[in-house]
Parts: C-alpha cells; structure tokens; sequence
C-alpha cells in the first residue's frame, strides 16, 4: 500500500472554485466513508480548511487510486470533475509525505507560517479516527505531522514569517495602524463559534476591544465562547452572545465584524450591510460616478448634462429642429465653454453644427455626433483631428484639407468605419479620478469558505471588507522570513526519517514471522529429544532448552538485524519478499502479525484520544 493526495488549494485553484468546491462537515464524513468503499483504498482523511481540501489515503494502485479520488471529490464537491481537474494537483510517496509536512508547518499556507493549521490538521485525524477510516499508516502520518510542525515552531522563528489568518486579516483591516491601536476601543461582531471564530473573538479581545457580541446559530456555543472570553485573565471584554437573528441589529451598532460560518450560502448580503450603514454616514451608501479632471463638474451636474442631450435628441427626432447655440449652454462648464469632447465647438473645426444636424439625427455630445455624420463630413473630421493642433492653428476656420493629399489617411478611417461601426477618438482621453471615499465606519473580515458576506459590499461607501480573496492577493506580496529555510530543512530531514520508518515497519511482520517459526521449529525439536532421552532431568532439558534457542537467535540475528536497515532504504521494500521466499514463510502467518499490529495500534490511537478528552 502507498499513501496518496489528491487536492486543490490557493496555490493551485482560484478562490470562486475553492469556494465552490468547499465541504461541510456532513459531506466530509460521506467522503471518507465511499472512499475507504472504494477497491483502491484502505484508508482515507480528509483535511479541509478556508484555503484547502485535500483528500489523503492508502491506496494499492496508482493510476486507478488518482481517478477514484479525484472522480469522489467531484461528486461530493458538486464540481464538475472536467471543471475541477485543471486545478487538482497530485502527490504520492515520499512526495506527499513531504506535502503533509510542509503544509504542518505553514510553509503552504496562505500567511506562510501560521500555526492554526496544526489545530485542523489534529481535527482531520480525530475525524477520520472517529469514522474508523484511519489506520496505521495515516495515524503515523498525521500524529508525525503534528510533530513536525511543533518542531519547526519551537526551534526557528517561522512565526516571524507570518501570523494566523486572523492576525494577518486584522492588520489588513487596519491599513497599517498597530492593530492594537487601532482596535482600541471598538465593539467587535463575530458570526459563528467554531475554531476560527473563537480565535478572531481572542484575538480581537486581547487586541483591546471594548466588546465581543457572538452570533452563533447554536446559542449554547456562544454562551460557552462568550464566557470563556470573559473569564480570560489576560483580556478585561464585555463578551455576550446573541442568536443568529440578531445579527442585522447587533451589525448597526458593530464597529467590526468577523464571519467564518460553514453555511453554505452568504450570511451577509449587500443589502443587508447596506442597511446596517443607514444613519451612520453623512453621505450615500453607494458610490458616485467618477469625476473628470478639469470639467470642473459635479456628478449631478454630469447627470443633468445627460438629461439634457437625451432631452435634445428625442425632440429632434420628433420635430427635426435645430439646435440653437443657446441651448447647449447648460451644459458648459464653469467658464462657460463647452467641454473639450464637444464636437464642432473647437476653434479652426470644419463642422458647421448646425449643418451636420440635417445629417446626423444624433445628440451634438461626444461620439454619438460623429456616429451619425455622412461621408463627408466624417472625412473633413478625420482629416482636421490627423493633422494635430499645430497646424490647425495657423487655419482658418472652416478650412479644409485636400483630400488627395489625405487619402492615406481617408481610406485607413473609411476601413476603420467599416470594421468597428464608428470612428475612432483621435484625442488622448482624460484620466478619470475615482471620487474619494469616506473613511469606513464598519471593517469587514470575512473568514468563511465559501464566503459569508457578498463580494459586492466591495463596492459600499463607508466599508471595508478583507475576505479570502484580497488576502491571497495581499499574502503573495508578504516578506518571507529568512527561518523558512530552516524550516525546509527540518521537512527533508523529517520525510526521510519518516520514509525508513515506514520502509522498516513493512518488513517487521515479516521478521517476526520468521522468528515466530524458528521458535517453533526449537519447540519442536526440544520435544523430539524429550521422547529420545525421557531419563532427562528437568535441569538439563532447561539447559539444552536455552543452548538450542541461542544459537537460533545468534543465527537469525545479523540477518534480521541488516535486513530492517536495508528495508529502511529506498527501494528497500524487496526485502520483505526476499525473506518470504527464502525461509518460505506462511503469508497468512504475516498476515496475523500486520493485523495484530493494527489492532494494537488502534488500542494506543483510542486511549490517545480518551486521554485527549481527559
């Protein structure tokens, strides 16, 4: 049997499939169950996380353990397997064991170095262990892990290189200001009373928060949560907890707000978040249009600019008036010219507006203008913008270039008409200036896999929402710490002693098979002599009893002893097979060994886990 993974995480998939691909607690234990169903796996685990699902098992073939595992996180996903293979990624033997270990001590996490993965990790196991989907070879996988990740902790600094996903989405939030500083004071909501959400309720408390409120579907746990914070005797928060309908009330009054629920649809919409704002902010809750540089023009007066081109259009549709010069002047700007897009209105222009009115039918504002001209006008206009303003300035107006001399340029327009339906702004645009933003008054952290709180509070004056997303964008620009390094260096060493742990392990049923049949071949061949010599005293029967299995243990010795160490090297698993048929050893009596072995690792995995809750 070899250990294989089949997963997708940040580094391999986007966070849209990530989130739909995420499982709840239900469909992970289903995923265990038909995985160890299956004919190319004995044993399975599953660790999901807000930026992870991989699945982990035991498998006997290769290529039919990749399809079977990739084909069951589709169909329990709700991923279409087409859609969510190009994402997968594969790891097997030593590789996916140096995979586990790496992930164990943060190195592929999203904030490199985190330590809450060694909680899940340790939650994966007692899952997959609760299920009876673990056996020997994920027991000593995972529990290695969790040493693993504890080793490189202790002895570098890799916390240095990074923080939880908590800390790191609180500073983001915080734009720089010490998180401390700036979570003084504040009144903190947090959704959901599992492991994440009970860390960002300490953290935000020990960050000096005024007040906890949490919001949990099970009010029991929020209680729990809620008490433990107020017990704590490094915090002084007023911690209460709240059912989950109190969420909209308790966001009005919330300075911020974390959310990692397991739900599977969002917990916070838009609308929601925007109603929560009402009364807290002194201007809209949604943006305004951008401003343009120069126009000297409010957005309302950019409205009534539209209004009143549409209002034009519609009535020389339907009248086939004129436009007075007079009545564009509600649109000037404050000098009270005419902004620069207008067409026909700059000095040393050929158009004459009012001509190019019976021609066009459309508004005199922008392209819709030029959409509409005949021919001709359209190659006196393409001609007058080429040539550039230096030379327009020494025309007069009304002037018009010669044609012949423009033809290259007249026959690239015309081609250009033709293509696009309409022609091309020959004037460099204006930057457009985002309209300032108001300061947040509610901070937003979204934890939760899928999401919790609607990706279009993005677009919400007043907010600021950190999710999973905008932290992997802001993770990859993160400095490592010169320790990971040395953290890598622990993973090497670790897979390897792990590889000769497990290479040694598969041959020990074997030697013990063997030793168990040189026992009995001594047994044998000490009652054989007691029916020859039945004069034998009991002193001597012992001393010829010992003699005999000496020189059995002397022989089997070195043997046993070289065998384990090349067993423990790569390659090494022949070994087991070389012994097997050499001393023509019973399979089915190493058999009876593994199982023994199993039963007995599974006793030591129980009292584990009852000391555990002890």
């Amino acid at each position: 049997m070899s250990l294989l993974v089949v997963g997708l995480s940040h580094r391999s998939a986007p966070v849209s499939v990530l989130e739909r691909a995420a499982l709840a607690a239900d469909a992970q234990a289903k995923l265990l169950q038909d995985t160890v169903a299956a004919e190319p796996a004995t044993e399975a685990a599953v660790l999901a996380t807000c930026n992870r699902i991989e699945l982990y098992a035991d498998v006997d073939k290769f290529h039919a353990g990749v399809a079977e595992l990739s084909t069951l996180l589709a169909q329990h996903s709700g991923v279409g397997l087409d859609e969510l293979t190009p994402y997968l990624y594969v790891h097997y033997e030593d590789r996916a064991v140096h995979h586990m270990f790496s992930v164990a001590c943060g190195l592929d996490s999203m904030v490199v170095g985190e330590g809450q993965i060694l909680g899940q990790i340790k939650d994966s196991l007692a899952t997959a262990q609760d299920r009876h989907t673990a056996g020997r070879l994920l027991n000593d996988l995972f529990q290695q892990a969790l040493r693993v990740g504890k080793r490189a902790h202790s002895e570098t600094g890799i916390d240095r290189a990074g923080q939880s996903l908590v800390t790191f989405g609180l500073e983001q939030l915080s734009s720089g200001t010490p998180v401390e500083t700036w979570a003084e004071g504040k009144r903190a909501l947090v959704i959901g009373a599992g492991s994440m959400s009970s860390l960002a309720a300490a953290t935000l408390a020990r960050a000096g928060v005024a007040e906890v409120v949490i919001a949990n579907r099970t009010l029991d746990r929020a209680e729990r949560l809620a008490q433990i914070l107020t017990e704590a005797d490094d915090t002084d928060v007023l911690a209460r907890a709240v059912p989950m309908e109190s969420v909209p009330d308790e966001l009005t009054r919330a300075d911020v707000a974390v959310s990692c629920t397991g739900a599977t649809g969002l917990v916070l919409t838009a609308q929601a978040v925007a109603a929560a704002l009402e009364g807290r902010m002194a201007g809209p809750v949604t943006p305004v249009p951008p401003i343009t540089p120069g126009s000297g023009r409010t957005a309302d007066a950019r409205t009534t600019d539209v209004r009143t081109a549409e209002a034009r259009t519609t009535a020389r549709a339907t009248d086939a008036e004129v436009v007075d010069p007079a009545d564009v002047s509600d649109v000037s700007d404050a000098s009270g010219e005419l902004p620069p897009t207008s067409l026909g209105t700059e000095d040393g222009c050929p158009l004459d507006l009012s001509a190019v009115q019976s021609t066009a039918g459309f508004s005199v504002m922008g392209e819709a203008a030029v959409a509409g001209m005949g021919a001709a006008e359209l190659e006196r206009h393409a001609a007058w913008v080429d040539k550039g303003a230096e030379e327009r300035s020494g025309r007069t107006a009304g002037a018009v270039l010669d044609p012949a001399a423009e033809a290259e340029v007249i026959t690239a327009l015309a081609a250009t008409v033709a293509t696009v339906g309409r022609v091309p702004e020959r004037r460099r645009p204006e930057p457009v200036v985002e309209a300032p933003r108001p300061a947040p008054v509610l901070a937003l952290l979204d934890l939760a896999m899928p999401r919790d709180i609607d990706a279009a509070v993005h677009r919400l004056l007043g907010v600021r929402l950190v999710d999973i997303e905008s932290l992997a964008e802001a993770s990859a620009d993160a400095p490592m710490a010169a320790d990971v390094d040395q953290v890598r260096g622990i993973v090497s060493d670790e897979v390897a002693a792990f590889g000769a742990a497990q290479r040694a392990a598969h041959i020990t049923p074997t030697v013990v098979a063997l030793r168990t049949m040189a026992a009995d071949v001594v047994t044998n061949e000490i009652a054989r002599l007691e029916g020859r010599l039945p004069g034998l005293d009991d002193k001597h029967r012992a001393e010829i009893t010992q003699t005999v299995r000496r020189v059995v243990d002397k022989l089997l010795h070195a043997p046993t002893v070289r065998v384990k160490q090349l067993a423990a090297e790569p390659g090494g698993a022949g070994y087991a097979d070389a012994l097997r048929t050499l001393f023509d050893l019973d399979p089915e009596t190493v058999a009876s060994v593994s199982r023994a072995e199993g039963n007995e690792n599974d006793t030591n995995t129980e009292n584990a886990k009852n000391r555990g809750r002890a």
